[in-house]
């Protein structure tokens, strides 16, 4: 199949047990969101394609356990340097099906997908060590085993990067896993599942289906799933914690986030918007750990709302294959709609628009909406305490520096942030006093070749970097006492 110059293979079938098996699931229109027009139509998983993964995954469990770690750290390494070969290939049939710009997937690659996976097969030799202590008992050994049966549930806005943050690492421990895309990535991961299979892991060991909702309770609920990883949003989670409780399986929840960031006084604004435009407007804001809300002083706050509009209103909106694009479509029509539901109670509730706030003039067709800009939102407001998950970004002013730290804590989420200032020491004793899994300090982030997570609504557990392996292990202790 044709995508937009790219051959993409396999978009019928999953993959299961080490091979390709046609998908037996109901047929999947694939909607190119920035011009709402079908690009094809797919089959996607049943239930049962759902059960069978598992069933090979749940097979291969002690083989790959015991698979030396060398030859774990071999294959996977294979899998990135054919992702990594066939990136320009997948950035396209992402941008297709996904809206995502050309510009924002050749940078997640970059610094997202190639950071975390490079980092997590650098580190994994050191983090799986066997240790040894003493004790009056005797001799003590601590082993890292892998936690078993892995399911990882992937997001449509970042499929490929979520792979290298959470499935490479539960590779790398050993675990074999059984990953569920969602529908609107279905095409990249046709690529993704191509180069999986290439890469020769051993039959089971990688099981790839991209699918419905019913696909992901399937897998989520079988007694066999040791742990599910989830990337998404609060009803994904919720259903993975009502499957999972009872049988008492792991789970890591990488959710939401309100993220702030905060600029201080002294910090200068030509440095603080390169940073900060992207990093607040990337994706079209459907990006978890996005910079949704700008908090600023009393005193600064036209001067900065003013550089903010002008940053705003740069942005090139438009077609996500143009490499110029910045900001292409939401994922669906359901996601505008969303979007402007915010924009309207907004405006209804006080909030004073700077820019945006309506979908472009100059494009006739597409789920597009404008970058989209507030000021004087208050600290109640749905824009600072729920996700909007789209292009709109709140401006909240401070009277102090305790008050600028109250407001960054002042939701439920804690998932990324960032404090902009010409002090490198005060922004970290800041960034210290943000209650966030990630907080940058004069950049975005978070970095992708460390452990990352949310604490409060944002989910628990870590992923990415070395010590993400961890998350995937049970750490054993083996007491040797005299023969």
């Amino acid at each position: 199949m044709d995508i937009s110059g790219v051959d993409v293979a396999h978009t019928d079938e999953v993959l299961i047990g080490g091979a390709f098996r046609p998908a037996t699931g109901e047929s999947y229109t694939v909607t190119a969101p920035s011009t709402e027009q079908l690009v094809t139509e797919v089959r996607q998983p049943s239930v049962a394609d759902a059960i069978a993964a598992v069933d090979a995954a749940d097979s291969a469990r002690q083989m790959w356990a015991r698979t030396p770690l060398a030859e774990r750290i071999a294959a996977t390494a294979r899998w990135f340097e054919l992702v990594d070969a066939r990136s320009a290939e997948s950035d396209v049939v992402w941008a297709v099906e996904a809206g995502m710009p050309l510009r924002h997937g050749r940078a997640l690659h970059r610094f997202g997908t190639t950071a975390a996976w490079r980092s997590a097969l650098d580190g994994a030799e050191a983090v799986l060590r066997e240790r040894r202590d003493r004790s009056e008992l005797g001799d003590i050994l601590l082993r890292r085993e892998p936690v078993g049966v892995v399911v990882a549930i992937l997001p449509y806005n970042g499929p490929v990067v979520t792979i290298a943050s959470k499935v490479v690492p539960a590779l790398l421990a050993g675990c074999p896993v059984v990953i569920k895309a969602a529908p609107e990535s279905h095409l990249t991961m046709a690529v993704v599942a191509d180069c999986a299979l290439r890469a020769g892991f051993p039959a089971g060991v990688v099981n790839i289906v991209c699918g419905p909702v019913e696909v992901g309770k399937a897998l989520t609920r079988d007694p066999r799933v040791d742990m599910v990883s989830l990337t998404g949003g609060h009803t994904a989670a919720q259903d993975v914690l009502a499957a999972t409780h009872g049988r008492y399986a792991r789970t890591q929840l990488e959710l939401g986030g309100k993220s702030p960031a905060l600029i201080l006084d002294d910090a200068p604004l030509d440095r603080t918007l390169r940073a900060l435009v992207p990093g607040a407007t990337n994706g079209a804001g459907q990006v978890c750990a996005l910079l949704s809300r700008i908090l600023v002083s009393e005193h600064r706050h036209d001067e900065v709302v003013e550089q903010l509009r002008a940053g705003w209103e740069r942005l090139r909106v438009g077609d996500p294959l143009d490499p110029k694009t910045h900001v292409g479509p939401l994922i669906n029509e359901a996601a505008l709609r969303r979007t402007e539901d915010f924009v309207a109670k907004a405006a209804a509730d006080g909030a004073q628009l700077v820019t945006g706030g309506k979908r472009p003039t100059h494009l006739d067709a597409g789920w597009f909406h404008e970058p989209t800009l507030f000021t004087h939102v208050s600290e109640d407001s749905d824009l600072v305490q729920r996700e909007v998950f789209g292009p709109v970004t709140a401006v909240q002013v401070y009277r102090d520096l305790d008050d600028a730290v109250r407001l960054a804590n002042a939701t439920a989420f804690g998932l990324s942030g960032a404090v902009f200032t010409a002090d490198t020491t005060l922004g970290i004793e800041v960034a210290s006093r943000i209650r966030s899994g990630a907080v940058a300090v004069n950049s975005f982030g978070p970095a992708m070749s460390a452990p990352f997570g949310g604490v409060g609504a944002s989910g628990w557990g870590r992923e990415s970097g070395p010590e993400g392996i961890l998350g995937f292990t049970e750490l054993k202790q083996i007491l040797v006492g005299a023969a």
